[in-house]
């Protein structure tokens, strides 16, 4: 593929994460001569967090976009997608992928999550933060529920330090009701974890299917992208070859 037709690969992280999730995936992709940009998701509100996320998308990039989100920030880019940039593709990896009036805590919900607890104290520490709104605090993983549920297939020293590193996500982050979806005119691809004990696999595949995104199954964590990369650089693929391809980008325009 020419330099030039070369889109841009924006990668948006989740929560307890960072940009530094995605190294396994930005390298390959820049040393195929991508530009890749890893922008922070601010953790504060889905309502902000994506208005952040489509701002970035306006401001730092130009020609087609393949956009990429882990986790919470399927929801991010799901609502981000159609405010700023041109996003040609979406690709969710272990991803929420809500629909309009949605939440993350109501797709969690008689899941079995891992997270989908009575007592959020069991499986988060929880603190307060300046300019909380009322009655707002943001979570940390318990180191338990990194090893256990979180990263469970990645090595002990690597599950440390995302117990060590980890951004924490505002409870509002997670109430948000989901705005317009994306994925209703932009094509998309899927990477389901099918040991992800954090967003069980039957619910990632309902959202994947109800998407209509191309769907990609492995054996993996909540943090495939982390233990098994090339199953997310496989998507991204099929997702800049759609995203060149005219008849591609039309027919997905016009689903």
């Amino acid at each position: 593929m020419p330099e030039s037709s070369k889109p841009t690969i924006v990668l948006v992280h989740g929560a307890w994460a960072d940009a530094s999730s995605w190294n396994a995936v930005s390298a390959p992709l820049q040393a195929e001569g991508f530009t890749v940009l890893a922008p922070p998701n601010e953790l504060r509100g889905l309502t902000s967090d994506a208005a952040y996320i489509a701002s970035f998308l306006a401001q730092r990039t130009s020609g087609p976009v393949v956009l990429v989100g882990h986790s919470y920030g399927g929801a991010v880019i799901t609502n981000a997608a159609a405010q700023g940039g041109d996003v040609r593709a979406l690709v969710f990896v272990d991803a929420f992928i809500p629909d309009e009036g949605e939440t993350v805590v109501g797709l969690l919900e008689g899941s079995g999550s891992a997270l989908a607890v009575a007592d959020p104290t069991t499986v988060f520490d929880v603190a307060g933060y300046p300019g909380a709104p009322e009655g707002a605090a943001e979570a940390f993983l318990k180191p338990e529920t990194v090893h256990d549920a979180f990263a469970q297939d990645l090595p002990e020293a690597d599950r440390w330090t995302i117990v060590a590193t980890q951004r924490p996500a505002s409870f509002v982050a997670n109430v948000t009701p989901s705005g317009p979806a994306a994925w209703k005119t932009i094509p998309s691809w899927a990477v389901l974890g099918t040991d992800d004990r954090v967003i069980p696999i039957a619910t990632q595949r309902r959202m994947a299917e109800r998407a209509n995104s191309t769907i990609t199954e492995v054996d993996a964590s909540h943090v495939s992208m982390v233990s098994h990369p090339e199953a997310t650089l496989a998507a991204i693929h099929a997702a800049v070859e759609n995203s060149v391809t005219p008849a591609g980008v039309e027919a997905g325009r016009a689903r």
